[in-house]
């Protein structure tokens, strides 16, 4: 009798919430997620991501970059293409992306640590390992808003607990792995990966599709990454795709975060 209940309850609490999101689509319950569009209008992204993700019918576009946190061109290229390209492109399953904190940094082994030097001094060093504990310790469609809000600051490190508290993420785990030993480790593999470029990195930011960097990958990515991605993709191409509108770019910088 008991176990009746339960399943009773069940059936009627989800009864219930289907006829809640009901009055928010008005479409048949049949079609929420029939495309990401149509599951994000009728507010049933989550519910149906499991679907939306099978639906996919090629692999996504795999984005690597290459930045170091106090570099003036990767703040820019951040804000003015990756950042709108991420909020147009994120939830549609088409972009893999990468973030690399490291550039043009040197490092030397002493011991068991690692010692970096960075282009733009001690500042950018303390940003590159912040950035790199965040991206290893939160979930990544999480950390990437926070690489967002630090890039958009004059100093990314101090930036970071402002962000993290901005989005609602704890600051205490970050900051102990970017004081430890761990954090050494992690950005010695960013170096790794860095060093391991073919051809090698020559500037920053430096993009790579598909594993893949040319001059003309690097412009047209500097000029409109997100219809880069989306001619990428060898799928078939979301909706939001097949948009006119170029990327939006923003030129002023401020300490706001």
């Amino acid at each position: 009798m008991e176990g009746s209940s339960v399943l009773y309850l069940f059936i009627l609490l989800n009864i219930n919430l289907i006829l809640c999101l009901a009055n928010r689509c008005s479409l048949h319950p049949s079609l929420w997620c029939s495309s990401r569009d149509t599951a994000r209008a009728c507010k049933v992204e989550y519910q149906c991501e499991p679907w939306l993700e099978a639906q996919l019918d090629s692999p996504p576009v795999n984005v690597e970059l290459y930045l170091e946190s106090l570099c003036p061109d990767c703040k820019r290229f951040i804000a003015e293409q990756l950042e709108p390209t991420w909020g147009k492109l994120a939830s549609t399953g088409i972009l893999n992306l990468t973030l690399i904190p490291y550039g043009n940094a040197h490092e030397k082994q002493v011991g068991n640590q690692w010692e970096f030097t960075c282009q733009h001094g001690e500042r950018e060093c303390a940003g590159n390992v912040m950035e790199t504990c965040i991206l290893s310790l939160i979930p990544f469609k999480q950390a990437v808003p926070v690489i967002f809000c630090m890039e958009a600051a004059d100093d990314p490190a101090n930036a970071a607990k402002q962000c993290l508290t901005k989005y609602g993420l704890e600051f205490d785990a970050v900051s102990k792995c970017a004081n430890s030993s761990q954090g050494n480790q992690l950005e010695h593999q960013m170096a790794l990966k860095t060093d391991a470029l073919q051809p090698a990195h020559t500037y920053v930011p430096w993009v790579t599709i598909g594993g893949v960097h040319t001059e003309a990958i690097e412009q047209e990515a500097e000029k409109d990454l997100f219809h880069l991605i989306c001619n990428s993709y060898t799928g078939q191409r979301p909706d939001v795709c097949n948009t006119n509108v170029p990327t939006y770019r923003r030129h002023a910088f401020n300490n706001e975060v």
